[in-house]
C-alpha cells in the first residue's frame, strides 16, 4: 500500500480534525476552502487517491460520507484467508479424505501473493520433500486448477493415493520425484491427478 505525500496526509488529518470538533466531515468547498484549492477538482483527485491508497472510504453518491481507515483496517484489507483442507503425505502415497480443518491468515502485501479461489493449503506429514525445504508440520499453500510445469512441486493423486512431490515427465510422461534419496520415483500404473501447484510455504513456529 502506497504511503501519502504530504499534501494528502494534510487532507487526512483536516477530515479528521474536523469530524472531532463537529460530528462531520468537511465537504468538498470546505476542503478546497481550508487548502486554498482553487476549484474542488483538486480536491476531488487527491481524495481520489487517498482513497486508492486505502486511507478514506466513502459512499458514492452521498455527501459527507467519508470515513478514515484505521491503521488496523488497512492491514485487515491486506490480508486474506487461505482453507486449511487437511493433511497430505510427504512421503509414500496414502488414500487421504480431506476435511477443512480451518484456515490460515496471510498478508498478500508482504508475501506478494494474492489468493484466488481456487486457492488451498494443506499440512504436510513426512519428509520426503526435505531436499525442497519443505517439512513435516509445514503449511503448503497451492493453487487448485493450475498447469504444472517440470519442476514444480504439487500435490497429487497418483492412482487413487495422494502424496506431495515434484512433478517432473520422463519420454513425454509424468511422473513424480521425491527429493529425499529415501524415497523412489512414483510412476503412475493408471491414472495422475493435479490437484493443486505449489505456490507458498508457511513454516509454524515449533
Amino acid at each position: 500500500m502506497s504511503e501519502l505525500t504530504n499534501r494528502q496526509r494534510q487532507i487526512v488529518e483536516f477530515i479528521q480534525r474536523s469530524r472531532e470538533r463537529s460530528g462531520m466531515v468537511p465537504t468538498q468547498q470546505e476542503i478546497a476552502d481550508h487548502f486554498a484549492f482553487r476549484s474542488t477538482n483538486a480536491v476531488r483527485q487527491h481524495l481520489r487517491l487517498i482513497r486508492q491508497k486505502g486511507f478514506l472510504e466513502a459512499s458514492s453518491g452521498r455527501a459527507r460520507s467519508l470515513r478514515i481507515v484505521s491503521p488496523l483496517q488497512r492491514f485487515r484489507q491486506r490480508v486474506a484467508d487461505i482453507p486449511v483442507f487437511g493433511s497430505i503425505p510427504a512421503g509414500l502415497p496414502q488414500e487421504r479424505t480431506q476435511e477443512a480443518k480451518g484456515c490460515v491468515s496471510i498478508d498478500i502485501g508482504t508475501l506478494n501473493f494474492k489468493p484466488t479461489p481456487r486457492t488451498f493449503a494443506l499440512e504436510v506429514r513426512g519428509d520426503s520433500m526435505v531436499g525442497k525445504h519443505i517439512v513435516a508440520g509445514d503449511l503448503v499453500v497451492l493453487e487448485h486448477g493450475a498447469t504444472p510445469k517440470p519442476g514444480d512441486v504439487v500435490a497429487a493423486l497418483i492412482d487413487g493415493e495422494s502424496t506431495l512431490k515434484t512433478f517432473l515427465t520422463r519420454n513425454g510422461k509424468p511422473y513424480l520425484k521425491a527429493e529425499n534419496p529415501n524415497y523412489p520415483d512414483l510412476l503412475p500404473a493408471h491414472e495422475l491427478v493435479i490437484q493443486g501447484v505449489l505456490k507458498l510455504v508457511i513454516r509454524r513456529a515449533r
